[in-house]
């Protein structure tokens, strides 16, 4: 992924309509009007947030006869996640080094080194794969 378009999904993802309309769309294709209707906003300000959208690469239109359905394209937000991912990884290994830290300082033994994302730091951090998503 080019940082233009890491730059263009984020973007576009730092909106909550713009949200809010992505996850409307993983549930299936959705026209205008149908995107439209939980938002208090004006057809032509849906638009827009739609064209945000479809610039990222985020959604497509379609057309079927007088009906254009928009629909997800989740390419961007796997690539998204990816970037993401590697802080998450920093982030877990950094607090695994911090848990052996206080216990080094709390005159406990350390404990035997686990290989990554094992279960047991996991459980001390209160994360687990349901919170991975």
């Amino acid at each position: 992924m080019t940082s233009e378009q890491l730059n263009a999904t984020f973007a576009a993802l730092a909106d909550p309509t713009r949200r809010a309309i992505l996850a409307r769309l993983a549930s299936g294709e959705a026209s205008v009007q149908e995107l439209a209707q939980p938002f208090d906003m004006s057809l032509p300000a849906i638009s827009k947030h739609l064209k945000v959208l479809e610039r990222a690469g985020l959604i497509a239109r379609g057309r079927d006869a007088q009906w254009r359905p928009c629909r997800l394209q989740a390419a961007p937000l796997k690539e998204a996640s990816d970037w993401i991912e590697q802080y998450r990884r920093f982030w877990e290994e950094s607090f695994d080094r911090l848990d052996d830290y206080l216990l080094e300082l709390q005159g406990k033994t350390k404990p035997e080194k686990q290989p990554p994302h094992s279960t047991t730091k996991e459980k001390r951090h209160g994360r687990n794969d349901k919170n991975r998503t």
